[in-house]
């Protein structure tokens, strides 16, 4: 598989999408599920669904439905197997980029960033919704995943006293210099 090729086919031809849209299922099988765990750093991927309705929309489309996976990831803090239920609205759009407008060196651009349906722009005849959805997973995971009620605490790890360090050795200098006359 070359670096530009997606893991699994999800891609919707604009110019064969009929005007009422089209729906559109991914469910993968367990070797792309592997592949896609090794992508993601993830000790495993059981499941990984989506359904998703595509719909014209201004010269591009909009995906919308729901991603539902399950993911194994180990503990940050005793590596012991974290599952987490993954289930994610997806909506998205896609536009054509913009031609005749391009901004002038020196001009100004705004851009909203805090925009909801701020676009993504395609060029070309296809939209490729596998990277979407990947990226839909991404960014549900949890970055610091652990068992219910672990910490290190419960482990028996001291973590010493709770004021040590450089701020705390300048908190104590700080202390002591108020006390004097």
């Amino acid at each position: 598989m070359s670096a530009n090729e997606p893991l699994f086919d999800a891609i919707v031809r604009i110019d064969r999408l009929p005007s009422a849209g089209r729906s559109l299922s991914v469910d993968l099988d367990s070797d792309t599920l592997s592949t896609l765990a090794r992508e993601l750093k993830l000790t495993a991927i059981e499941r990984f669904k989506a359904e998703l309705t595509v719909v014209p929309f201004r010269g591009g489309i909009r995906a919308q439905g729901r991603l539902d996976a399950r993911i194994e990831q180990p503990s940050v803090v005793s590596f012991e197997p974290v599952f987490q239920d993954i289930d994610e609205p997806v909506d998205r759009i896609f536009l054509p980029e913009p031609t005749g407008h391009a901004p002038t060196p020196g001009s100004e651009v705004f851009v909203d960033l805090e925009d909801d349906d701020f676009p993504d722009h395609i060029d070309g005849p296809e939209v490729d919704l596998s990277a979407l959805l990947i990226e839909t997973l991404s960014l549900a995971l949890d970055p610091y995943p652990r068992r219910p009620g672990e910490s290190l605490e419960t482990l028996g790890i001291d973590l010493g006293p709770a004021e040590s360090g450089p701020f705390a050795a300048l908190n104590k200098l700080k202390k002591n210099s108020d006390s004097d006359p």
